[in-house]
């Protein structure tokens, strides 16, 4: 092997392809302080800011998705796809990489195909318990698949697949924050329960018109709430609660500390995405998981089934949120029975250490 360790790592479009990103690069550094790593994204998507942020470098490639509602658009984004395989082609000839790894998200197609073209070993990330379409389309030509779920045989070849779990993000685990603390640092009492509620970084409608019917329920209840609105949906919320006085309730567009929103919360109520679970896993959090709708071949309800399935979580239908999910999650919360049932059989699904055990796998391709 060469003294230089070359990776590069491509994926993107969401919170949840990145995080794993930036976690895997972190463990490679760890380990092997020399590396070069370098990142392959989609230009205008949200990893060519958050992995600069991160420290790495990162080149764009002008790809996207079909449009399936307007085929003749997909000419363009056939010319797209084309050029984004010669700028991958140029990418790997410049930096030569010994190992490519791929975490899903457009950009990881045209750079995984162009680095096993090149005979370059590659690795692939799943994150959810159904599989991703370019990832798919990729599993032929990659070395080993790190997945997060079991059962995953069903679209990856069995003899490649190794379970690790997801990457998360270090500091949610590396929180020294007590319980009292962090619930004060919202400005809540300690002694309440607490319920924080999380729609992702840009929100999420459903969860949000769940509180918005429910407020007298609120304001009546013994309970205390941390509501991350998403900045999308926040000055419109602002709007609704005026004149409104709520003070069993923070209100915030977004949670820069998440690490200290789950160490105050006695219940999670969420979204289903892959990395949002694998936190909640680690950190034994009791979850209600409303699954998007709107999102690839449903596949936020099937990672929530799969928790569902073992009672490591509750689960609501999105269709059904704005007139379950409150009470629901009132009356689970005030149960310690529940709470207590929810957090052993979610601590027993989590997979600790997976960015690192990744990161040994990438180095052991390399070699």
């Amino acid at each position: 092997m060469n003294d230089e360790l070359r990776v590069i790592i491509s994926g993107g479009g969401t919170g949840g392809h990145i995080f794993p990103a930036v976690s895997i690069a972190n463990a490679i550094k760890v380990l092997r302080p020399d590396a070069k790593i370098l990142f392959v994204g989609a230009l205008g998507r949200m990893e060519m800011q958050r992995v600069p942020a991160a420290g790495y470098d990162i080149k764009g490639l002008p790809i996207e998705g079909f449009d399936r509602k307007h085929l003749l658009k997909n000419i363009k984004v056939l010319f797209k796809i084309w050029k984004s395989q010669r700028m991958a082609k140029q990418i790997i000839k410049d930096f030569r990489p010994q190992v490519a790894v791929g975490v899903g998200g457009y950009a990881s197609g045209p750079t995984l195909n162009m680095a096993a073209a090149k005979g370059i070993p590659c690795l692939l990330q799943e994150q959810n318990s159904y599989a991703g379409v370019t990832n798919k389309l990729l599993a032929k030509k990659a070395a080993k698949i790190c997945v997060a779920y079991e059962g995953m045989e069903r679209f990856f070849p069995a003899e490649k697949i190794m379970l690790t779990g997801n990457p998360v993000r270090q500091q949610l685990l590396e929180t020294t924050i007590t319980h009292d603390e962090a619930v004060r640092s919202f400005g809540l009492d300690p002694i309440k329960k607490t319920i924080l509620l999380v729609g992702g970084s840009l929100g999420a409608r459903t969860i949000n018109e769940s509180i918005l019917s429910h407020l007298d329920l609120i304001k009546g209840c013994d309970v205390q709430f941390i509501w991350q609105t998403g900045k999308y949906y926040s000055a419109e919320i602002s709007e609704r609660l005026k004149g409104q006085e709520i003070l069993n309730m923070k209100v915030t567009d977004f949670i820069t500390d998440m690490g200290a929103a789950y160490k105050a919360a006695d219940l999670v109520i969420s979204r289903a995405g892959a990395g949002s679970i694998s936190e909640f896993c680690l950190l034994g959090k009791p979850v209600i998981l409303v699954p998007s709708p709107n999102v690839a071949e449903d596949h936020q309800t099937k990672n929530a089934f799969a928790l569902v399935n073992k009672q490591a979580a509750l689960y609501v239908k999105d269709a059904e949120a704005a007139k379950l999910l409150l009470p629901l999650a009132i009356e689970s919360v005030n149960n310690s029975a529940t709470l207590k049932s929810l957090h052993d059989n979610i601590l027993q699904m989590a997979l600790p250490n997976s960015a690192e055990i990744i990161a040994k796998e990438v180095i052991k391709l390399a070699q």
